[in-house]
């Protein structure tokens, strides 16, 4: 690397020192747009009656016919209606409006993933959509490739051929924030359709960021909400470093290397005629009205929203954040539908407590970091609720158990953490913090009233905080008053 291209790569490590203005949150003449591709769940590829288990599979090139692995002569099968039927739900949930017919393209580029030298992608099925404040450009189908190993330079097909939504946004992104949270509450829409491959890592991103009108650059394959933040933050300060120099970022697509925490360039960016797009003869139109007419839409976020408010007596502010991750969610009424009375404890605990743990740890929700499930969650509001334990006791067992994942009631029962609330035992410690803490309590009879809080503090750390707070109070305030 020349001694001036240095000049005009930032180290990934001085990433978060940009220095691009913001109003609002937003940055300045920046605009960021996402192409979402979302695998779909279904038996058989789209075009064979292949498997399509492929991040199941450690085996290579397994799950392949000649017609996903390209054969020459080789003719698809009917579009699989399963996926289809999907995609339209997706377009019809991000507010699209449905094309009434459509042909498949083939898109030609040469890739060691694509083994026929073009993909099969469709055109738009649905298009002028909005998720929010951001516009959805379009939303189709179409394969996906086969996975290529860089390093080895080897080519896994298994993946080859499956079931692809894409969906498109319009650049209505002014910043990697921005960028994160739209693409955070798209993955949480999908969800919603139990149609989609739940699994991490399938689900990938390109980013389009430009700046100050410039050229667009796309970022390819970004497979995670935080890769995309530290992407677009390297990107839009490499491009205004070559603005500050007097240079221009140029049209073209970058990898980003997750290692070094920089967009490397792959190729000079492709025009929708270098493509060359044509109808593929060996699949005729697809009709889509009578299909989009049938589809029941699912449950989406809003309407949860207001179910869980009524339903479960719910705050306003606890239902939002609830249905804005489906596991949550999900894991908030397995637990309350089956006991009612854990409502208001598991919404104020979930939404505060646990999402304060997770935003600590800055891993969502679904992170193999996350030990936390359902079982450990109702077993630690079940001993809240009975005043098991102190709400403190409950603070330090969930930090613990997020990263350990053990049971609550186990380490309460071992550990012998179970509220203390026997009369005689809280009376006898009350008496001792007292005896050794005169100064506080003369400060309490000379009318400093904050000396309660001392003295009750003194208690929670003699009892090893399992002194139910009320008895203690109660009994503080029997002595004190007696003064």
């Amino acid at each position: 690397m020349s001694r001036i291209s240095q000049t005009l790569q930032p180290s990934g490590n001085v990433v978060a020192e940009t220095e691009t203005k913001k109003k609002g949150g937003k940055m300045d003449n920046v605009k960021i747009g996402l192409e979402i591709h979302i695998p779909i769940k279904t038996k058989q590829k789209l075009f064979c009656d292949c498997p399509t288990n492929y991040y199941e599979i450690s085996e290579p090139n397994i799950s392949i016919c000649p017609v996903c692995t390209g054969m020459p002569g080789i003719k698809p099968h009917p579009i699989n209606s399963k996926g289809l039927e999907s995609v339209i739900m997706l377009a019809k949930l991000l507010n699209c409006k449905i094309n009434p017919k459509i042909f498949i393209k083939r898109k030609h580029y040469n890739y060691p993933d694509l083994p026929s030298g073009y993909q099969r992608t469709s055109e738009p099925i649905g298009v002028d959509g909005n998720l929010g404040a951001v516009g959805i450009w379009e939303v189709h189908i179409e394969e996906d490739p086969g996975k290529y190993d860089l390093n080895y330079k080897r080519v896994n097909y298994n993946r080859s051929g499956t079931v692809l939504a894409e969906i498109v946004s319009a650049p209505d992104m002014h910043s990697p924030e921005e960028a994160r949270n739209f693409l955070k509450e798209v993955i949480n829409l999908v969800k919603y359709t139990n149609r989609t491959v739940d699994i991490g890592g399938v689900m990938r991103a390109d980013v389009n960021v430009s700046i100050e009108g410039g050229a667009k650059v796309e970022i390819k394959n970004v497979n995670s909400q935080k890769g995309i933040v530290k992407a677009l933050k390297y990107e839009i300060l490499r491009q205004k470093n070559l603005k500050n120099v007097g240079s221009e970022a140029k049209m073209e697509t970058r990898g980003y290397d997750e290692g070094q925490m920089i967009t490397v360039s792959m190729r000079t960016k492709e025009t929708e005629d270098d493509y060359r797009y044509v109808p593929d003869p060996d699949i005729p139109p697809v009709y889509l009205k009578e299909i989009s007419e049938k589809i029941v839409l699912p449950e989406t976020p809003r309407s949860r929203k207001k179910r869980l408010i009524s339903e479960y007596v719910l705050r306003d502010d606890y239902a939002d954040i609830l249905v804005r991750n489906k596991e949550i969610a999900d894991i908030f009424e397995d637990i309350v539908s089956k006991n009612k009375t854990l409502s208001e404890i598991s919404s104020s605990w979930i939404c505060r407590e646990v999402m304060r743990q997770l935003n600590y740890r800055d891993i969502e929700w679904s992170d193999e970091k996350n030990k936390l499930n359902k079982k450990i969650l109702s077993d630690l509001f079940v001993l809240l609720a009975n005043n098991s334990i102190t709400e403190n006791t409950g603070k330090k067992i969930l930090e613990r158990v997020i990263d350990s994942g053990e049971l609550p009631g186990e380490i309460v029962k071992k550990e012998n953490l179970m509220i203390e609330c026997d009369d005689d035992v809280l009376e006898k410690v009350v008496n001792e913090v007292i005896e050794k803490n005169q100064k506080a309590f003369n400060d309490y009879k000379a009318g400093n009233k904050s000396s309660m809080n001392f003295l009750v503090g003194q208690i929670m750390k003699g009892t090893r905080g399992k002194a139910d707070n009320k008895k203690v109070r109660e009994i503080l305030d029997r002595k004190l008053g007696s003064i």
